[in-house]
């Protein structure tokens, strides 16, 4: 029988890391990403930004939006709808805000250097291969495709056009006039399922199944000049940060890490039935072995030896593997649930094959 020692030191670090790792955390409270169904709409949207129609009037608001660590309550409220037809995605959003304001009108402009609103969708779950998508109350577009999150080199290419995709913004107030208080404004989007399907490894419409998806708000401190708004400065002339508040909280100031995304379900039920979803059980798994990836591509200390420390997850124990070879190493474990090899390569992407493959 082999006995491995390990100095109090090196027990002492495993036992910190392993407590930082799993599902992101705040305050020792797990942020397990949200869920929303999507019910499918009983007759053809009208996409006005005013959200009137009688499928949106049944279609059930998500949880209001919390700041992207998921510690703190925004100063405005945002909340969403999403339906689907066998044509669109649709998402409804409710933003709060006492001054709506707006100035960028160039398509694919960095969208978010006015207050936005934004859309990530990553069909497969796998973090690689991914649309995001930006408006602010102009109507202005940002569309683009990731190969790959920023912290894997991934490619974006920002000549990536939703094609067909339906927008409309309504305002509950006077866009870019200082001299009263706005209730807020409302975003409405239909995106083609032709065009967000290839991407997917399935490349059909995802009915009763699930993508992984994300929304994101920036909101800006403003500055006025002769009445017109403009984000605003600190004392050496340096944009001061944005908020970011999202749907599902991230744990961290990272829109880019796709393993975070809330679950969206495209039930094929008709809105106003009821339904129901739960994250399966092989996803909890993937969340610890993605929080193993990030302490070893971040190069943390005793990152790889935590790897392979047995680790329990709803019930079962698991020991994942780091499995080097000649062009890098993938991190791996046998699903006690399903059978599945579940992987995270080098680069980032998560498979789940039979081990029969």
């Amino acid at each position: 029988m082999k006995t491995t020692f390990f100095s109090q030191t090196s027990i002492c670090s495993l036992v910190l890391l392993l407590l930082c790792f799993g599902i992101a955390t705040v305050n020792g409270q797990e942020l397990e990403p949200r869920n929303y169904i999507a019910y499918k709409a009983t007759e053809k949207l009208i996409i006005d930004g005013q959200g009137d129609d009688t499928s949106w009037q049944k279609a059930p608001w998500s949880q209001d939006y919390i700041d992207i660590e998921g510690k703190k309550v925004p100063d405005y409220r945002t909340r969403m709808k999403m339906l689907w037809d066998n044509e669109y995605l649709y998402v409804l959003t409710e933003i709060e805000e006492p001054h709506v304001w707006a100035t960028l009108k160039q398509r694919d402009t960095v969208i978010f250097y006015n207050n936005d609103f934004e859309i990530f969708i990553d069909p497969d779950g796998d973090t690689h291969n991914y649309y995001e998508y930006e408006m602010n109350a102009l109507n202005t577009l940002w569309d683009l495709f990731l190969t790959k999150p920023y912290r894997n080199n991934g490619k974006v290419v920002d000549s990536w056009d939703i094609q067909g995709v339906k927008s409309a913004v309504s305002i509950d107030g006077t866009l870019n006039d200082s001299s009263d208080t706005d209730m807020g404004w409302t975003v409405e989007v239909a995106i083609p399922w032709k065009v967000v399907t290839e991407a997917s490894r399935g490349g059909h419409v995802p009915e009763n199944e699930f993508w992984r998806i994300n929304f994101s708000r920036v909101n800006w401190k403003f500055d006025l000049a002769q009445g017109r708004y403009s984000r605003k400065k600190d004392d050496s002339g340096k944009f001061m940060p944005e908020y970011n508040w999202v749907w599902s909280p991230q744990g961290v100031i990272n829109m880019h890490e796709p393993e975070h995304w809330g679950y969206v379900y495209f039930s094929a039920k008709e809105v106003g039935e009821k339904d129901s979803f739960s994250i399966p059980q092989d996803d909890y798994i993937k969340f610890y072995l993605y929080s193993l990836y990030r302490g070893v591509l971040q190069g943390k200390k005793d990152a790889e030896k935590l790897v392979e420390v047995p680790r329990e997850i709803l019930g079962k124990t698991i020991k994942p593997s780091l499995e080097k070879h000649r062009f890098g190493y993938n991190i791996w474990v046998k699903s006690p649930f399903t059978g599945k090899i579940l992987v995270i390569q080098e680069d980032g992407e998560f498979s789940s094959v039979d081990e029969k493959e």
